[in-house]
């Protein structure tokens, strides 16, 4: 980037709503990194359909963000540096995540948090390691931090083709779980077979409290049943909102929520999953920028996994 261009090109939200507020138009281009932080062109931008719903997409401590960017997994390569970065240098191809309640990377250029930025693995195309970093990051810490879970317990998955569930799959059986994952059609049973699900469910509800833990990896709105299927004294974990405390007492388990933290360890962890082709990561559709608000819109794309844009 020239340090004399004042502008590029970006994906745009002025008033709050869902697609049909995004608007691909010129926009201010990032200025110089302030301290710990990086400018990256980028070159593919992944997507979370439920973003344009999250708080932090429109404000940051009760301000209004309007006009907003959209899009926070990104993978590109690195145009300037700030004060107080290490490891990383001009010209170096980068992937990680930008926090949700800053600008995201529907856009030419973004500046990020050089600690959410690590360098894109050798081999690794850079829309697979954009669409990679929410949900494989997202399944590393739900695995670490909050199912409690070790070799030989049993783990349900709700929504086992999503790309966060198929995340889920692929690491819990490479950790030695039993995983049953729940699918809405007859189709995606081989595919969440393939990834490592020992038990595929479909449009079926588990009639005992059989599991050690459960995680909803759909969305908002966890299903009774959920809570029911996991054992007294066992985990349930929800992922678009906190879980409902009555249900989860009638259960007598224990319930929580969390928002991603994302970490250089759990990035060079997930580049190192990524190089080795140890993590199949989907990619349902590509579009380029230009044509960032049918991609918002869409909720049908050909196939499970992410959605990525290409500026």
């Amino acid at each position: 980037m020239d340090p004399a261009e004042t502008s590029m090109k970006a994906l745009r939200a002025h008033a709050r709503g869902g697609a049909e507020q995004l608007t691909y138009e010129d926009a201010p281009a990032p200025g110089a990194p302030s301290a710990g932080e990086v400018r990256v062109r980028v070159r593919a931008a992944a997507i979370t359909l439920d973003e344009l719903t999250w708080p932090d997409t429109w404000e940051a401590d009760g301000v209004d963000r309007t006009p907003t960017i959209p899009s926070h997994e990104l993978a590109g390569v690195v145009t300037a540096i700030g004060p107080d970065v290490d490891g990383l240098a001009v010209g170096d191809a980068v992937f990680g995540l930008v926090p949700f309640d800053r600008d995201g990377a529907a856009a030419e250029y973004v500046l990020a948090p050089a600690a959410g930025l690590v360098h894109t693995p050798a081999g690794v195309s850079e829309v697979v390691a954009a669409a990679a970093v929410l949900p494989a990051l997202t399944a590393l810490e739900a695995l670490d931090a909050h199912l409690g879970l070790g070799s030989g317990q049993r783990l349900l998955v709700r929504g086992g083709t999503g790309a966060v569930a198929s995340a889920l799959i692929q690491l819990a059986r490479r950790m030695g779980l039993e995983v049953t994952a729940t699918v809405r059609s007859q189709t995606a049973v081989e595919h969440a077979r393939r990834l490592g699900a020992a038990t595929v469910l479909v449009g079926e509800e588990p009639t005992a409290a059989s599991f050690d833990a459960a995680i909803d990896a759909v969305g908002a709105g966890t299903p009774e049943w959920l809570y029911r299927a996991v054992r007294p004294g066992g985990r349930v974990v929800t992922l678009q909102e906190p879980p409902d405390e009555d249900l989860a007492r009638a259960a007598g388990v224990d319930a929580r929520f969390f928002v991603v933290s994302p970490s250089a360890a759990a990035l060079e962890r997930l580049g190192a999953l990524l190089a080795a082709g140890e993590l199949e990561v989907a990619v349902a559709q590509t579009y380029p920028l230009s044509e960032g608000r049918t991609a918002y819109a869409g909720r049908s794309a050909a196939g499970p996994g992410k959605v990525v844009l290409e500026p």
